[in-house]
């Protein structure tokens, strides 16, 4: 038998009987679940799930609306993806190279299940990075005269390229409130996170001159709220006396470039689902 699969997720107000009703549709639709996991926060009282289903060729055209009309009555925000049908990620970076660089190789190596709909860049340093792949190169230079047409560009280029999501890797510009107001819950960021926190410039210094004992990286949703938005993925690695700005340097490096990746690969595949200033995350 032919079988289509899909990715369900779902977000609404707990109640009894979301699950039944989930499985009992899937059923009648001779549908089989493969995965499945769900989450009921009791302060919020909201109930998020997420669902791998395999549905027969015959019930397959018609499987989005059938869960649709089957579940109105719990009014939830329903996510239905074909599995084969991959999320579309548009990349924007400056000059720095090694989270690029992280996404790029499993991409190609086909461990991260996305496309990739273009680079956008204020810089031109990682164009001779990103076209041998055949990935769009876009240079977009910012001034403070350009800001607004550069971002009204960029929301022209998400439309026509039907991008998803967007993914800051190092891109050193920020953005408007009105352009992430426009995207909530579809830009993610990489922020070094360090334990203190260092702000402004040369933070590795600042961690040195402190003689931080933890380093770390941390990914999270955009919001008008610098750094400040909800955390889909976090990592951090021991240090200690002996390293220097450099060192400190290079290890954040990788710790951003490894929590970027897994934050971008649990996007992809539906796992991240937004609950106010939290995260469900299904890994």
């Amino acid at each position: 038998m032919t079988e289509t699969a899909f990715v369900l997720t779902l977000k609404c107000t707990d109640r009894p009987g979301i699950v039944s009703a989930v499985s009992t549709s899937i059923f009648d639709l001779g549908g089989n679940i493969t995965d499945s996991a769900q989450y009921a926060h009791e302060a919020s009282e909201t109930f998020t799930l997420r669902m791998e289903v395999d549905v027969p060729e015959a019930a397959a055209a018609g499987f989005e609306s059938t869960m649709r009309d089957k579940l109105k009555q719990f009014d939830p925000q329903l996510s239905i993806r074909k599995k084969a049908d991959l999320r579309r990620a548009l990349i924007m970076v400056s000059k720095a190279d090694h989270s690029l660089w992280d996404i790029l190789y499993h991409w190609a190596a086909g461990d991260l299940p996305l496309e990739i709909t273009g680079v956008v860049s204020n810089h031109e340093d990682l164009r001779s990075l990103v076209e041998p792949y055949g990935i769009p190169f876009h240079h977009a230079p910012i001034t403070p005269e350009n800001k607004a047409a550069r971002e009204a560009e960029l929301d022209a280029l998400i439309t026509e390229t039907r991008t998803d999501f967007v993914v800051l890797a190092r891109y050193m510009q920020i953005l408007s409130d009105s352009f992430c107001s426009r995207y909530p819950g579809r830009i993610i960021n990489i922020h070094h996170s360090f334990l203190p926190g260092f702000k402004g410039a040369r933070p590795y210094q600042q961690a040195y001159d402190r003689g931080v004992k933890l380093i770390g990286a941390t990914a999270h949703f955009v919001t008008s709220d610098l750094d400040e938005g909800p955390i889909i993925e976090q990592d951090v690695v021991r240090v200690n006396h002996r390293m220097l700005e450099a060192d400190l340097a290079k290890i954040g490096r990788d710790v951003e470039r490894r929590v970027l990746t897994r934050a971008v690969r649990l996007f992809a595949e539906d796992r991240v689902i937004l609950t106010g200033n939290r995260t469900v995350v299904f890994d």
